[in-house]
């Protein structure tokens, strides 16, 4: 059997999330519809890690495997041809027969966009949260963020009691801004739940003077989700890469 690993990205608004659920709309179940009209049968889809609903992917990773012989190219033109403009296969190839895209991906890299403006434009709405009032303090986010690489224990920075190991490793945070936006751009071993957007949540708060940079640390050794900020939106975050 061929084993088709594909990169994906996708504007997340109309879908709740990445994993499949059942009588609900999401990447993954959308793009395994499409695999059986292909292929005539029920393809396992494995994907390189879930987004919440509303998040989007310029860069997920999934692979399946098919009895087709079908030339990666015409793979990636046929999926494309099914799929709705919103999700778009843009790399296809076929790998080894034991490549997984969940349990081979060694790290991710996330980015969020956050608007700083008491007018959003139009065509940034589904891309980008929204801050309003005085400016935020970008050396305090990027003090503040210094705190946050490195192996920790992130369980104040999530809200998913199902994990019992919640030490993750990130190796780069950072933090830029180019006209209106500010960009949060961040590499790790691996994420929990709403990790990525808890941790922005924080940040601007700190940006605001809520918080102080030196308060990040006792927020990441109190393993406490109280202590830490709120959970940004949705749909400023995007899966820019999965890392092999």
């Amino acid at each position: 059997m061929a084993n088709y690993k594909l990169v994906i990205a996708y504007d997340g608004t109309a879908y709740k999330g990445w994993q499949y659920q059942p009588d609900q709309r999401t990447v993954q179940g959308t793009i395994h519809r499409a695999l059986q009209i292909i292929t005539k049968r029920k393809p396992k889809l494995y994907g390189a890690g879930r987004t919440d609903a509303g998040v989007h992917a310029l860069g997920q990773v999934a692979n399946f495997h098919t009895r087709l012989s079908i030339p990666p190219d015409s793979m990636k033109k046929a999926l494309n041809s099914l799929l709705p403009p919103d999700i778009r296969v843009l790399k296809c190839e076929i790998v080894g027969d034991k490549f997984n895209a969940r349990f081979h991906a060694k790290g991710k890299v996330y980015e969020y966009r956050l608007f700083e403006g008491e007018v959003l434009l139009p065509h940034l709405q589904r891309f980008a949260a929204q801050v309003k009032g005085s400016p935020l303090n970008l050396e305090a986010m990027r003090e503040a963020a210094g705190f946050l690489v490195g192996q920790k224990d992130f369980s104040s920075f999530t809200s998913d009691d199902s994990k019992k190991d919640r030490v993750r490793k990130i190796q780069s945070f950072k933090i830029w801004k180019r006209g209106n936006i500010i960009y949060f751009r961040v590499r790790g071993n691996g994420f929990l739940k709403y990790m990525v957007r808890i941790m922005v949540g924080t940040l601007i708060e700190v940006g605001r003077g809520k918080i102080t940079p030196g308060e990040m640390e006792k927020i990441l050794e109190a393993k406490d989700r109280t202590l830490a900020g709120p959970t940004a939106p949705p749909q400023g975050l995007f899966l820019l890469k999965v890392l092999y």
